[in-house]
This record gives C-alpha cells, sequence and structure tokens, in this order.
C-alpha cells in the first residue's frame, strides 16, 4: 500500500529524528482514535433503530463507515510498525496489505452508489422506493466487494507464481511494492487505478450535475442539497486520491527531494486519514435524523428518545 506507511526506500534510508518520528506517531493515532470513536457511534445508532436500517441510504453510508474504520486501523498499525518493528514476515504483511487494498478501492464505490442513489432520490423520486430497495443495496454492496476483490487478488496470484516459497518467510518493510514486488503487478495496478478512476469519476460528474440541476428548480431545501453535493464532491476527491497515490508519491519525491519523509506524512494525511474524517460530518453531524441519536451516544448516554 504505497501511501500507507510511507515510501520504501525514503523510511529505510532516511529515518525520522526520534522526536519527530513520536510527534508524527502521535498525532496520527490520536486522530484515529477520535475518527474510530466517532465512526463506532453511528454504527451503534444505525443498528439500535429502525429507522436507519431499513433505509438504503443510511445502509450504504454505514457500509462506508464501516469500511473505512477498518481501512484506516490497518493503515495507522502499519504506519506505526513502519516506526516501531519496522520489518513484518511477508506473508503477514501480505494479508495486511491485501485487505488495506479492499476497503481503500471500497470507498470511492461506495461513494459512486450513494451518488446513483442521492440522483434516483432527487431527480426520480416517485420511483426512489421501487428502484432502490434493501436487498438491492446489500447485493450493491456485494458488487462493489467482488469488483475490489477482482482489482486486488491478481496481485497475490502473480506473486505466488513468480516468487519462490523462501520469499514469504523473509522480512520487509511493509508496503505494497515490497509485499507484491513483481513489475506486472505494478504495471496492472496502475492501469487499474486509471480505470477505476475515469469509471467513478464520469459517475460523480453525471448524477451530481443532474443533481444540482434539478436542486435549483425544486423546493426550499435546495440551498442543503447544495451543499451536501460540494461535501459530497470534496470526499470523492479526496478518496480517488487513492487510486493516484502511487503517482503523487513519486511526484512528491522528485519535488521535494530533501523533505521526503515529511513530504510523504503529508500524503498519508491527505490520502489516507482526511477522507474518513469527512464522513462523519456528512450524515452524522449534519443529517437531523442521524444527529438526533447520535448526540446521545457520544455524550454517553445509555438511551435515546
Amino acid at each position: 500500500m504505497t501511501s500507507a506507511a510511507l515510501n520504501v526506500t525514503s523510511a529505510v534510508r532516511n529515518p525520522d529524528p526520534f522526536g519527530k518520528a513520536v510527534a508524527k506517531n502521535v498525532v496520527v493515532v490520536a486522530v484515529g482514535i477520535a475518527i474510530v470513536y466517532i465512526n463506532a457511534s453511528l454504527i451503534h445508532t444505525f443498528s439500535k433503530h429502525q429507522i436507519f436500517n431499513m433505509n438504503p441510504r443510511y445502509i450504504l453510508y454505514i457500509h462506508m463507515v464501516v469500511n473505512d474504520m477498518i481501512q484506516l486501523i490497518l493503515a495507522i498499525s502499519l504506519f506505526v510498525i513502519s516506526y516501531t518493528i519496522r520489518y513484518l514476515s511477508v506473508s503477514i504483511c501480505s494479508v495486511l496489505v491485501l485487505v488495506t487494498l479492499f476497503t481503500s478501492e471500497n470507498t470511492p464505490l461506495n461513494l459512486a452508489c450513494m451518488a446513483v442513489e442521492c440522483y434516483i432520490a432527487v431527480c426520480m423520486p416517485l420511483r426512489h422506493a421501487q428502484i432502490w430497495t434493501i436487498r438491492r443495496t446489500h447485493l450493491l454492496i456485494g458488487l462493489m466487494w467482488m469488483t475490489s476483490l477482482v482489482s486486488v487478488l491478481p496481485d497475490l496470484f502473480i506473486t505466488l507464481a513468480t516468487e519462490p516459497l523462501e520469499f514469504y518467510h523473509s522480512r520487509v518493510f511493509c508496503v505494497r511494492e515490497t509485499a507484491f514486488p513483481n513489475p506486472l503487478a505494478i504495471k496492472k495496478r496502475d492501469y487499474t487505478y486509471y480505470v477505476y478512476l475515469v469509471i467513478v469519476w464520469l459517475i460523480i460528474f453525471y448524477t451530481y450535475f443532474k443533481i444540482l440541476f434539478t436542486a435549483k428548480t425544486a423546493s426550499k431545501s435546495s440551498k442543503k442539497a447544495r451543499n451536501t453535493i460540494l461535501l459530497h464532491a470534496v470526499q470523492v476527491l479526496l478518496c480517488t486520491t487513492t487510486y493516484a497515490a502511487p503517482q503523487l508519491n513519486e511526484f512528491i519525491l522528485k519535488t521535494f527531494p530533501k523533505d521526503q519523509t515529511d513530504s510523504l506524512f503529508a500524503s498519508f494525511i491527505i490520502v489516507q486519514i482526511l477522507p474518513r474524517s469527512i464522513s462523519p460530518i456528512i450524515y452524522g453531524v449534519r443529517d437531523n435524523t442521524m444527529r438526533k441519536y447520535l448526540k446521545r451516544y457520544l455524550l454517553c448516554n445509555v438511551r435515546a428518545p
């Protein structure tokens, strides 16, 4: 995972001073704990109230929250490992990287699906309940995971076919390039990311411009709808940087050769942390229904009215 634990060469050859390393880890872990706490409260709120778990929009949203929480925990774990243990067994590293990749690629796909759902709700309100059922929502979530599996698993198969058995007993600095080092896997990754970027952004642009046009001519709530669209667009932009992370990190290394670890730390925050901090805002803070129940759990009350 290119952006999860800094670049291999930079992190190994140019380690941070002790004080700076501690500061970076404290910041990442503290922010991660705060996001996980809020997301866990969202999940608890969702599971306790039928008004949420019978609504396809909230089902898609909470799937993204769970997915992002798994991804965030793994990404932060790899980040901390890169400063402490530093080297992991290839077999363990491969499992961690695979799961992290699955969840990283799920998020933009989930956002694209949420865009389609929002488009149908705003532009075809009379057919929304018929088209977007709970069963179809669950099938769509399964399709997301299948798409991510098809995208990521070839890396494992290529590595199994080309690397000797001893490779899996060796220890490496745990990032995607060391877990799956074959050049063919890296080339496949780049082409797959390009296709994903085009598809996701085509969906986002089409649905949200249609929603924006409809919101301008609709009810008095159009201002809130436009603000929601803007938040979604920012979130999609941040999340799709996952696909462009290899090229982004390569650009950073060439542009700031003297401050590689600091620049790549900023890349890690932008690619891995920021997108996961926006998700709670969209529904957890701005949505009146979710906020009504969520405040009770964030304030440690047992029951919501």
